[in-house]
C-alpha cells in the first residue's frame, strides 16, 4: 500500500521547533537520545518516562513543579519524540528496561526516583524488579503489566489500520486517540494535539512504533512485581479506557510496598489530565520516603 512509503517530518525541522536550552542529545549504547534536565544538579534525581506515541512533553506540568526541589530528568523513548528510531531496534519491554539502565549509567544518575506512565511505567517497574538496589522509589501511572487485548507472552498481530495510524498520524486520528486517553475531552488543547502529531510524524518514528507493537508482550507480571522492594506509588485514572483501573489494585497487592491512589473522571495519562493532583500526591509520597531514610548519624 502507498501509505507504507511515508517518510515523515525531518528531524532537523522538529528540533528547531521543540528543543529547549535544557535539552541535549546523549549517546547511549549506540543510540542518540534526547534528554531534558532541569532543577539543581545536586538535588535528588527523578526520572520521568513517557508512554507509547508520546514524548517527554507529557511531563511539562510535573517538571515545572518538581524542578524547584528535584533534579528532573526526562527523555524520549527509543522510536519516539526527537530521539527517533533505534539503530539496534530495542523496542521489546525487557529491552526498554535494560536501556533505561544504560541511560542512568551514561548520565551518572544514582538512586533516582523513577516515574513512568503506560509504556514508560512498564519499563520502570521491570527495571525496578531487576535492579532493586538502584532506585530510591517508584511511581507508576497506569502502567502496562497484565495481559490484555490478546497480548500475553506472545505479541498480538498489528492491524493494518493501526499501522496506517502510526505511520501517518492523521490529525483526526490523533484527536480520536487523545479522546481515548483523556477522561475529560475538554482538557485536550489544540496545542497538545499539534505536539502529539509532530512527535509521531518525526521521520522513522512510525515504523519504529510499529516494530514496538510487534515486539510488545505482557506475560504474567506477578513473579516480577513481587521482586520490587522499593516504596511504590501507583496512580490511576478511574476512566482509563486503555488499561482498566482495576489493574491498579492487582499491582498494589503484588508489589510488597505499594500504595494506590485513583482519580475519578481521569483517563490514562493522569500526569497530563490532572497534573496538580498527581504531582502533589507524588511529592507527598517522595517526602515520606526520604523522611523515612535514616540519616548518616543514626
Amino acid at each position: 500500500m502507498i501509505w507504507f512509503q511515508t517518510k515523515g517530518t525531518a528531524a532537523s525541522d522538529l528540533e528547531t521547533t521543540y528543543l529547549t536550552s535544557a535539552d541535549r542529545f546523549v549517546e547511549v549504547a549506540g543510540a542518540r537520545v534526547r534528554v531534558r534536565e532541569e532543577g539543581p544538579v545536586d538535588a535528588q534525581p527523578i526520572v520521568l518516562i513517557h508512554g507509547f506515541t508520546f514524548s517527554l512533553e507529557t511531563w511539562d506540568a510535573w517538571a515545572q513543579t518538581l524542578k524547584t526541589d528535584y533534579r528532573v530528568i526526562r527523555y524520549d523513548l527509543l522510536g519516539h519524540g526527537l530521539t527517533g528510531p533505534d539503530p539496534k531496534s530495542r523496542y521489546a519491554p525487557a529491552e526498554r528496561a535494560a536501556f533505561l539502565g544504560e541511560l542512568l549509567d551514561t548520565l551518572g544518575v544514582k538512586q533516582p526516583v523513577l516515574a513512568g506512565n503506560s509504556l514508560g511505567g512498564l519499563a520502570a517497574w521491570r527495571f525496578a524488579a531487576s535492579n532493586p538496589e538502584a532506585l530510591s522509589a517508584l511511581i507508576l501511572i497506569s502502567p502496562g503489566a497484565y495481559p490484555q487485548n490478546g497480548v500475553t507472552d506472545e505479541p498480538a498481530e498489528v492491524p493494518n489500520a493501526m499501522k496506517a495510524y502510526l505511520l501517518l498520524a492523521p490529525p483526526e486520528g490523533v484527536k480520536m486517540s487523545a479522546e481515548l486517553i483523556y477522561g475529560d475531552d475538554s482538557k485536550i488543547s489544540p496545542e497538545r494535539l499539534t505536539v502529539l502529531r509532530d512527535m509521531m510524524s518525526r521521520e522513522g518514528n512510525g515504523p519504529a512504533m510499529i516494530e514496538s507493537v510487534e515486539e510488545f508482550t505482557l506475560p504474567d507480571p506477578e513473579p516480577l512485581l513481587a521482586d520490587i522492594t522499593v516504596p511504590t506509588l501507583i496512580l490511576w485514572g478511574e476512566e482509563d479506557l486503555l488499561i482498566p483501573s482495576t489493574d491498579g489494585a492487582r499491582m498494589q497487592k503484588a508489589i510488597p510496598q505499594a500504595r494506590l491512589i485513583t482519580y475519578p473522571g481521569v483517563g490514562h495519562s493522569a500526569q497530563e489530565e490532572a497534573p496538580e493532583q498527581t504531582v502533589a500526591d507524588a511529592k507527598l509520597f517522595m517526602e515520606a520516603v526520604f523522611a523515612a531514610v535514616p540519616g548518616e548519624d543514626e
